[in-house]
């Protein structure tokens, strides 16, 4: 499902622009530095930054310079998970456009725990993945997942996700070194779940 007609597309401070995605409850648009504030509490968390590539933020102000730099450039495309009634942010989904494959994206996401059992993560990262096979053309999405992130796996596999590698020791971060799980989705495996 592409932006609605008549809809105005999202806008970053680099010129570049995305549209805004919608789902049965979901709006899906670009996200903004003022979106640090509610933003926060979701990257000060320690359960749910214990997945992610950087530890858990301290300040308001350090959240707002991570979001600043999703923000700038044109390989992330970051999108803002709201509902159709409220413009706050819950989390958000981001695609990251490979720096020497054509049409290959990798995909990520975090939600406030708070708002999770309720299947907005699956409907939103699904939005996404539909607006990449779809409208950009993309002919692969993939997703770079701990190995004891069992809730992060259980969705991708749920979307059609295939395990395609385990890099032992592949990243250092603030809970130490860790290993790597790479999750790859195809578009022709898409279309078949839909």
């Amino acid at each position: 499902m592409a932006a609605e007609k008549g809809q105005s597309a999202g806008c970053r401070a680099d010129g570049v622009t995305f549209p805004i995605l919608k789902t049965e409850r979901l709006c899906l648009r670009p996200l903004r530095i003022d979106d640090a504030d509610t933003l926060h509490p979701v990257f000060a968390d320690e359960e749910l930054m214990r997945w992610w590539s950087s530890g858990p933020h301290k300040t308001v102000a350090e959240t707002r310079e991570y979001i600043a730099q999703n923000c700038e450039g044109t390989r992330w495309q970051t999108w803002a998970i709201t509902t159709i009634e409220d413009d706050t942010a819950l989390g958000w989904v981001v695609f990251v456009a490979s720096e020497d494959q054509k049409n290959v994206r990798e995909i990520g996401y975090i939600l406030n725990g708070a708002a999770w059992g309720k299947g907005l993560a699956r409907e939103a990262v699904a939005r996404v993945i539909a607006y990449g096979f779809d409208e950009l053309g993309l002919r692969r999405i993939y997703a770079d997942v701990d190995p004891e992130n069992s809730t992060s796996i259980k969705l991708l596999e749920i979307l059609g996700f295939h395990q395609e590698a385990h890099l032992r020791q592949a990243w250092e971060t603030h809970v130490g070194v860790r290993d790597s799980l790479i999750f790859g989705l195809l578009r022709d495996e898409w279309q078949s779940v839909d």
